[in-house]
């Protein structure tokens, strides 16, 4: 199954062409219609496609852009005998990103995982299962399984504030956001926001975060100050995830919309005015979002489409278009 590599050329632009220099950097999606992992050489356009032993809901390129961390069922059903904690059948797998044909190694995840983030050295990853729960949390170096920390219901997106102190977890059937002290490994506020929270995002100062809230399609920001919701603003339909440039000035917000009636917009807004300055059209069924360490550039992968597009955040036009594999939900960047 591993070998079933697939490699592929694809890079389709726009007609009216670059608007600027081609991004570099490479993008991964995780693509959980195929059971596969997307790679993508931004400057060249080659796109490798493997498949994997799990159907990965989120991918996450750790801060030194050596490792690419994946979350997900087994793609054949059932515990593959790994072990572990609750005897769930999910997984976190996590790959070289010189060659994620084979998993480093391999960790029992619960019976759900969901999204999955590690801390600013890399030591530690932070799962969401949300089927306990709670929030998993692993040591890397052991490749172990440490703890974990209950949060709402249904704990699904989460990040890791900029100092690194704290965890903002989506809980989507409590309609809350915890807040999780990641050195103490302990939930210490949960704030009521709305409908149906997916995703959370923060602003690159730390002061805000943002939370979408997709059973009422708005974005809601958060004062991490008072741990308070002190804005909600409206976007597309069903919002999912959403990253701030490096500056603070725009936030993309991706809007998903149904499975039958797909959205292909994502909402771009200027958080410290409370307004959206556009509205761009990527593809059916935008998702996930991931933005270039420059800022120059945003990503967004489309799940109905089995594309991502990139979006030059200067012009606000959307430059190109990649095609990965089936159904691409979670999407990260790894710098050169």
């Amino acid at each position: 199954m591993r070998n079933t590599v697939k490699l592929a050329i694809a890079c389709a632009m726009l007609s009216l062409g670059w608007a600027v220099a081609a991004p570099s950097g490479t993008v991964y999606t995780a693509n959980e219609r195929d059971g596969s992992v997307s790679q993508v050489d931004l400057a060249s356009g080659q796109v490798v496609t493997v498949k994997l032993d799990i159907v990965p809901h989120n991918v996450q390129v750790s801060p030194d852009g050596k490792w690419l961390l994946a979350t997900g069922m087994p793609a054949h059903g059932g515990h593959q005998g790994h072990g572990g904690h609750g005897g769930g059948g999910g997984l976190l797998e996590v790959f070289s990103t010189t060659g994620f044909d084979q998993p480093l190694f391999t960790l029992p995840a619960g019976d759900h995982p969901a999204h999955v983030v590690t801390d600013q050295a890399g030591k530690r990853a932070f799962v969401t299962d949300s089927a306990a729960d709670e929030v998993q949390v692993f040591d890397l170096d052991t490749r172990s399984r440490v703890g974990a920390v209950k949060t709402g219901k249904f704990p699904h997106g989460l990040r890791l504030s900029p100092d690194g102190k704290t965890l903002y977890v989506a809980n989507m059937k409590s309609n809350s956001v915890s807040v999780i002290d990641t050195e103490r490994a302990a939930e210490v506020a949960r704030i009521p926001v709305g409908k149906a929270p997916v995703q959370v995002g923060f602003a690159p100062g730390g002061n805000e975060a943002y939370v979408s809230l997709s059973g009422e399609n708005r974005l809601g920001i958060i004062d991490t100050a008072t741990r308070k919701l002190v804005a909600k603003l409206p976007v597309g339909r069903l919002p999912i995830q959403m990253y701030a440039t490096p500056d603070g000035k725009q936030l993309y917000v991706a809007n998903q919309g149904s499975t039958s009636q797909p959205d292909d917009r994502v909402s771009v807004i200027d958080p410290a005015a409370r307004k959206v300055l556009a509205t761009l059209t990527t593809g059916k069924g935008a998702h996930g979002v991931a933005i270039s360490r420059d800022g120059a550039y945003a990503f967004v992968s489309n799940i109905e489409a089995g594309t991502f597009s990139v979006i030059d955040t200067a012009s606000r036009q959307v430059i190109a278009t990649h095609h990965v594999g089936a159904g691409p939900n979670g999407i990260s960047y790894r710098p050169d």
